[in-house]
């Protein structure tokens, strides 16, 4: 009996799927015959409204013509130096006791900018040269003696090595001094001091001691999405706008990374900049607009001339002249992609067409025009 019941239960259930289906076929049907009831309803009010003869409306037109369309990405960066660097003490740091230069000095190479205190390993080698001092002179000695046939090999070797490893110990020691001064890598502007006099310097801190810059050659740096990572290469057009100048420079990307940052799934692009008369700042907002689609001839035009519709697709309204009448015909064109407004038309438009740029919101195909 509960068998029974069961399949029952299944075959009401598939019944009522099967009149859901023939219902909405049914529903479906029957809008589409309301649809085509509208649109004749509609294109004979028109016709009653414009009819053959009666004043033409008046337009505005153009005549296409062939030309480059370029398509750019557009993405924000920011200036930098080629050489932007942060400098920290190259041995295991100290406290700082002297700054010798402040922020906005130009230095060059080589030159000192801080010094750290380095008293106890100055006084390590006070000592040590003392101590040398001792086993120079015993090796000294040991050496007449040895040179007479005196005493044996292993007390010469003993004193002769002595003597050399603390010669070793003193080099050693001066190099570590040499290092508690904080010397620039470059030639550039100091751009940041995050160090104070009585503060801790070390080289496994994560903010430098000083920042240097050189902009004697700037770039403009970038992260670009990872969308794009086919289409940008180094090479590629590139307008670079600087808007707190409002100054654009038409340049080229001249690196492109092969890494994707796994954080934000980027990758870095740089193009350097030309020298002239702007005052490049580090950090400097720079808008880029890369070059990624050129077609040198094609026709193309302003985006909002595109109308559409459910049934007829994308179109736009030509102005066409037949039996000596102005009459606007509707052209299904088929556009391909969009830059600063304008379109490219990959078919539907041909070069010497005229195209109805103004007063076609209200056209319809057929309609009496006057231009």
């Amino acid at each position: 009996m509960r068998k029974v019941l069961i399949i029952t239960g299944i075959i009401f259930f598939l019944a009522s799927c099967g009149n859901r289906q023939t219902d909405k076929q049914a529903r479906l049907t029957e809008l589409k015959k309301e649809h085509d009831r509208l649109t004749a309803e509609i294109l004979k009010l028109e016709q009653e409204l414009h009819p053959a003869g009666s004043e033409a409306t008046k337009v505005l037109v153009d005549t296409l013509r062939k030309k480059p369309f370029e398509h750019y990405i557009e993405v924000q960066g920011r200036i930098d130096g080629n050489d932007n660097i942060g400098v920290s003490p190259r041995n295991q740091g100290g406290v700082v006791t002297k700054i010798f230069v402040h922020e906005g000095d130009y230095v060059n190479k080589g030159a000192v900018l801080a010094e750290l205190d380095a008293e106890v390993m100055k006084q390590q080698l006070v000592d040590l040269k003392s101590k040398l001092a001792f086993l120079t002179d015993i090796f000294n000695r040991q050496k007449i003696l040895w040179d007479q046939n005196i005493g044996s090999e292993i007390q010469y070797l003993k004193a002769k090595n002595d003597m050399e490893s603390a010669q070793n110990g003193i080099a050693t020691l001066e190099d570590q001094i040499k290092m508690s001064v904080i010397t620039a890598p470059i030639d550039g502007t100091i751009e940041d001091i995050p160090i104070k006099v009585g503060q801790m310097a070390s080289s496994s801190s994560p903010i430098p001691a000083f920042r240097i810059v050189n902009f004697s050659r700037a770039k403009a740096v970038a992260d670009v999405g990872e969308a794009y990572s086919a289409k940008v290469h180094p090479g590629d057009q590139v307008k670079v706008y600087l808007p707190d100048l409002n100054r654009e420079l038409d340049q080229k990307v001249t690196f492109a990374s092969k890494y994707i940052n796994p954080t934000n799934r980027t990758f870095l692009i740089e193009v350097s900049l030309p020298m002239t008369d702007i005052t490049f700042r580090a950090n400097m907002i720079a808008v880029l607009k890369i070059r990624d689609y050129i077609n040198p001839s094609t026709i193309s035009i302003p985006q909002n001339f595109i109308q559409s519709s459910r049934n007829e697709g994308q179109f736009v309204f030509i102005a066409s002249l037949e039996n000596g009448k102005k009459v606007a015909r509707k052209r299904a064109v088929a556009p391909f992609v969009s830059f600063n407004g304008l379109t490219e038309i990959l078919t539907g438009l041909n070069e010497g067409d005229v195209i109805i740029t103004a007063g076609y919101k209200d056209l319809f195909d057929g309609q009496f025009i006057d231009f």
